[in-house]
């Protein structure tokens, strides 16, 4: 299981590769919530963390859109 992303990391990344980050991790997002719906989930927190993981990125490619 991957741990939350650093913020150093993140930054470091292009637009691009923020869009595919975003749409990486609401693919996981989607599965988490399947397997929780299904009650197989076990690492509930892991829910937490992938969300705030995609406001991250979120916020960091929009602080990259408006730079240009």
């Amino acid at each position: 299981m991957k741990s939350k992303q650093r913020l150093s990391d993140i930054k470091a990344m292009t637009e691009d590769q923020l869009n595919d980050e975003v749409l990486k991790l609401k693919k996981e997002q989607f599965n988490l919530r399947f397997q929780r719906a299904t009650g197989q989930l076990e690492n509930t927190a892991r829910v937490r963390v992938i969300r705030r993981d995609i406001a991250r990125a979120k916020t960091i490619a929009a602080q990259k859109s408006t730079e240009k």
